[in-house]
C-alpha cells in the first residue's frame, strides 16, 4: 500500500480524536494536501503539533463550532515543520509562507508554564523530578511577580533565567526516566528523523537525535518548554 495513504489515514484518525470523535474524511484536494506533507518528509508527530495549534485557536472561538477540517491546518503544520527543521539543524529555509505565530507575552508564557507543571498527572512521577518541578514552579512564581513591568536588561535577565531553569528541569527529566524508556524514546527519535539522516553529516545527526530525544522526554513527562526567545 502507498505510504502516503497510510500517512493520510493516520492524520485522519488524529483529526477525528481532536474533533471529539467526529470523522472528517481526508479525500480529494485535502488528500493531496496531506500527501504533500508526506512527500516533504514531515514526521507525523510534527504534523500533529501543527494540527494542535489550529485546534487550540479553533476551540478558543466563541459559540458553537463545526468540526475542524484538515485544510485549515496547513499553515500551522508547515510552520511546525519549519520549527522542527531549525531545531534539528536540517535547513533554515522556510517551507511555510505564513508568518510565525505569536508566542504571547512573557507574563502569559510564565503563567502557562506554571499551569502545565501544576497539572502534571500523578502516574509515573518520581520524587526527584517532583522536587525539581516544585523548585521550578517557585522560581517561575518569583519571575512572574515582576515580569509584567520588566524592561531592558531586567527583562533580558529574566529570559536568561528561563533558559537556565529549562536546562535544569530537562536534566532532572532525563535522569528520572529508566533505561527501557530511554531506549524506546531514542528509537522513536531515530524513526522520526529517518528521512533526514541520509542527508546529515554524523555530527548533525547526533545533535538532531539529541534534540528530538529531549522533546520526547518532555512530552512523555508532560513538561513545558520554559525558554522564551
Amino acid at each position: 500500500m502507498d505510504d502516503s495513504f497510510d500517512y493520510c489515514r493516520e492524520i485522519e484518525t488524529y483529526l477525528c480524536k481532536k474533533n471529539e470523535g467526529h470523522l472528517v474524511r481526508i479525500v480529494g484536494p485535502a488528500f493531496e494536501q496531506v500527501r504533500g506533507w508526506a512527500d516533504q518528509g514531515i514526521p507525523l508527530k510534527v504534523a500533529y503539533r501543527g494540527i494542535d495549534r489550529t485546534c487550540e485557536r479553533h476551540a478558543a472561538k466563541p459559540g458553537r463550532r463545526r468540526p475542524l477540517r484538515i485544510e485549515f491546518c496547513d499553515a500551522d503544520v508547515l510552520e511546525a515543520f519549519d520549527d522542527w527543521r531549525r531545531a534539528i539543524g536540517a535547513g533554515a529555509d522556510r517551507v511555510s509562507e505564513a508568518p510565525p505565530s505569536s508566542k504571547g507575552s512573557l507574563v502569559s508564557h510564565i503563567e502557562r508554564a506554571v499551569s502545565r507543571l501544576l497539572a502534571r498527572p500523578a502516574a509515573g512521577r518520581s520524587a526527584p523530578l517532583d522536587a525539581a518541578v516544585t523548585a521550578t514552579v517557585n522560581a517561575l512564581d518569583e519571575l512572574g511577580a515582576t515580569a509584567r513591568s520588566a524592561r531592558g536588561e531586567t527583562r533580558a535577565q529574566m529570559v536568561a533565567r528561563l533558559s537556565q531553569l529549562d536546562a535544569e528541569l530537562l536534566d532532572a527529566a532525563r535522569e528520572s526516566i529508566d533505561g527501557a524508556t530511554a531506549k524506546a524514546l531514542r528509537r522513536e527519535a531515530d524513526a522520526e528523523l529517518a528521512s533526514f539522516f541520509e542527508r546529515m553529516p554524523p555530527d548533525q545527526r547526533e545533535r538532531a537525535s539529541a534534540v528530538v530525544f529531549d522533546r520526547l522526554v518532555r512530552e512523555s513527562l508532560n513538561l513545558p518548554v520554559l525558554t522564551y526567545e
